[in-house]
């Protein structure tokens, strides 16, 4: 037996098996991060579409060759703009720009400072940067000042955090962080991949809190419907990132249409503020509804919201009884979890009605005690 086979074999056996499956656009998609809709929205298609008419299908070579349109640059801006910091720069996707960041602001004699939830992304950007890692509990900002307090290195030190957790839904304690990191000197990276769009009036949870990190990431392939990634930050981190980040200088340009779909969403999001509220008040419903029923749904508050089963087999099981009642909600395991905590994670998006809400919990109630 191959080493392949045997260890697809153990996962199976673990429950752990993935395997890719086509979509059934018939079915009710809780597991989306489209979470405005905005991929389908008539103003980003047209777009995206003009973009294409006017630039081609791609950027024709990295930012650095012969692949910077005025669109990337007019992106950087808007970008800069929505999220109130002075510069931003675009990345391949969220994934490469954490790496690209961390990369660049950290080697061998620096210290990393990352939440043990972090976003797998911001975890192999750590890595990545051959900087010593030293992780803190979840949202403990007590341990997190413990930890840099008791570190002894004459390196930079540098705090990265998600603002919103990816399979908890909750929220960072921005605040205390920022000003932890302002007291002791240390620079602050924020991930608001999942709050770009959706909190601050669309800029994020560092702007609905009034304070400015370092460097803030995010992606164009969640709430702006498009795809590609962004680092937001002051126009010096800007030249250093263009001339440091390998993921940037060694990748291709994003192709026109992500640019001119991206710009469309922002657009929207810029002429309706409070969509985002909106998208927060049917979360907070449905949140209320699985805690009703006795599902923990882990200090959620935000659009993304779990169900925690604990057992991959049954979680895998209730995933596939969701799927026949027509409703989409993936099933979430180790490692991208915890072990002893795979859930379901349930996205809301725009696209959900109280009545879609309404007939998940009722499903989901039923299930419980399959």
């Amino acid at each position: 037996m191959s080493f392949e086979t045997a260890e697809l074999a153990e996962l199976k056996n673990r429950g752990l098996l993935r395997i890719l499956k086509l979509q059934d656009g018939n079915l009710l998609n809780f597991s989306t991060n489209d979470y405005l809709n905005l991929s389908c929205h008539p103003q980003v298609k047209d777009k995206a579409i003009k973009a294409i008419d006017n630039n081609g299908t791609g950027a024709g070579g990295s930012r650095l060759m012969a692949g910077n349109l005025s669109l990337h640059e007019e992106l950087e801006k808007k970008l800069a703009e929505l999220t109130c910091m002075e510069s931003a720069l675009i990345f391949g996707s969220g994934f490469l720009t954490n790496l690209g960041v961390l990369t660049a602001l950290a080697g061998r004699n620096d210290v990393i400072f990352s939440d043990k939830l972090n976003h797998a992304s911001l975890v192999d950007g750590a890595i990545t940067s051959r900087a010593e890692v030293r992780r803190y509990r979840h949202c403990d900002v007590e341990h997190l000042a413990d930890l840099i307090k008791s570190c002894d290195s004459t390196g930079r030190k540098i705090i990265v955090t998600d603002s919103v957790f990816s399979m908890n839904g909750d929220i960072a304690p921005l605040l205390d962080i920022h000003n932890l990191a302002v007291a002791q000197g240390c620079l602050l990276v924020v991930d608001e991949a999942h709050a770009i769009g959706v909190f601050g009036s669309g800029g994020g949870i560092c702007k609905s809190l009034s304070i400015t990190p370092d460097v803030i990431t995010g992606t164009l392939s969640k709430a702006l419907g498009s795809y590609g990634g962004f680092a937001a930050c002051s126009e010096r981190l800007r030249s250093f990132f263009i001339n440091k980040s390998r993921s940037f200088i060694y990748t291709t340009g994003l192709p026109p249409a992500s640019i001119g779909a991206a710009l469309a969403a922002l657009e929207v999001i810029n002429s309706s503020p409070s969509i985002g509220e909106i998208l927060i008040k049917n979360a907070t419903f449905f949140k209320d509804g699985l805690n009703k029923i006795g599902f923990d749904t882990c200090g959620s508050a935000s659009q993304i919201i779990p169900a925690v089963i604990g057992d991959n087999s049954k979680t895998l099981s209730i995933s596939k009884h969701l799927e026949e009642s027509r409703i989409l909600a993936v099933a979430i395991r180790p490692p991208t979890v915890p072990h002893g905590s795979a859930r379901l994670r349930f996205s809301l998006t725009l696209n959900h009605s109280q009545e879609d809400i309404k007939k998940v919990i009722s499903v989901m109630e039923e299930l419980k005690w399959k």
